[in-house]
């Protein structure tokens, strides 16, 4: 499948667990003060600022021959995030022609009812496409060490959504979306022994039985083309496995250079075992930005930082703004 390939790509971190409004940054990064400035931000002060949340929500705009195209990919945990944060970093709603959500977790899927409240009532009452996975929408729990289970918070259903202004587009198969500006992936082969999805996972069956459900095979990435750079892949959670995501991309676009990978790479938590072999394979990729954020966890932070360097490693926050290409 072709796409565009982009003059540039800016991505505005909308949802993410860690706030950094200090530390510095490499030329395409802008900090989250910087933008709030941009936006209108006179004084310095706690209820001016981004709020951080368990969870990542990104504005991805393509700047085309043909125009700037903007899709929204994930939506954070809960609404305030999504209102609160948009509102102060200046987020046109109007200009999101499409929404994207990467997988059946709750701390992706939790604002996008508020989302799409604002940009249906930003753009004039238009419907705008919303990818979806069709196994997304089963419950979900995590076992627990005595044996029981504790659940996951529901995402809103297709007709929820369908309700605020969405046309959900339920498919399992990759997509071009808003005429080719974006790669929408289908599912992600699972290549590696080591990356193990996320163990202890389970989903409710409609006889109300509890089965292991690690691998989250309704988890898909979002891929644009940058002009004179190649591929950026944007992982939203990575349980497949950021390595097995990579070899996705690449097969699907043998082609193209991988120029960056950026999102939530999950290797905290139990997965912090498989850290240094997740940092070894991440350099036979040709990559020339790694971006970790949300659930990537502090340690690989560091081991990536330690493995690759700066101004290779960029680490996300709430409030930040990358810009790929010229």
């Amino acid at each position: 499948m072709d796409i565009l390939a982009a003059d540039r790509l800016t991505v505005q971190v909308l949802v993410d667990n860690v706030t950094d409004m200090l530390s510095s940054v490499p030329g395409f990064v802008t900090r989250e003060s910087q933008v709030l400035r941009r936006a209108g931000m006179i004084r310095t002060a706690g209820a001016a600022l981004c709020c951080a949340n368990h969870g990542l929500s990104l504005v991805v705009t393509a700047h085309t021959a043909g125009g700037a195209r903007t899709i929204l990919f994930d939506a954070g945990p809960v609404d305030y995030a999504v209102a609160r944060n948009g509102a102060r970093l200046g987020v046109d709603f109007a200009a999101i022609e499409a929404v994207m959500l990467s997988h059946g977790h709750w701390d992706h899927g939790g604002g996008l009812v508020q989302a799409f409240d604002l940009i249906h009532a930003a753009n004039g009452g238009r419907t705008v496409p919303c990818y979806l996975h069709p196994g997304m929408f089963d419950e979900r729990a995590q076992l627990q060490p005595d044996g029981g289970v504790f659940p996951m918070d529901f995402l809103p259903t297709p007709e929820t959504l369908a309700k605020h202004g969405a046309r959900p587009v339920l498919t399992a198969e990759p997509q071009a979306a808003l005429d080719g500006a974006f790669y929408i992936s289908g599912e992600i082969p699972r290549r590696t022994a080591y990356e193990r999805g996320l163990p202890g996972q389970v989903r409710r069956m409609p006889d109300g039985r509890w089965v292991p459900d690690p691998l989250l095979m309704d988890e898909r990435f979002l891929a644009a083309r940058v002009k004179g750079k190649g591929l950026v892949v944007f992982s939203a959670c990575s349980h497949a496995g950021i390595v097995n995501v990579l070899h996705a991309a690449r097969a699907a676009f043998p082609d193209e250079t991988l120029h960056a990978v950026m999102g939530g790479f999950h290797l905290s938590g139990e997965n912090e075992e498989i850290i240094p072999e997740t940092v070894r394979d991440l350099g036979t990729f040709g990559l020339d930005l790694i971006i970790p954020a949300h659930c990537s966890g502090w340690r690989a932070v560091g081991a990536l930082v330690r493995a690759y360097g700066e101004p290779m490693v960029a680490p996300a926050a709430v409030g930040k703004q990358f810009v790929f290409g010229a």
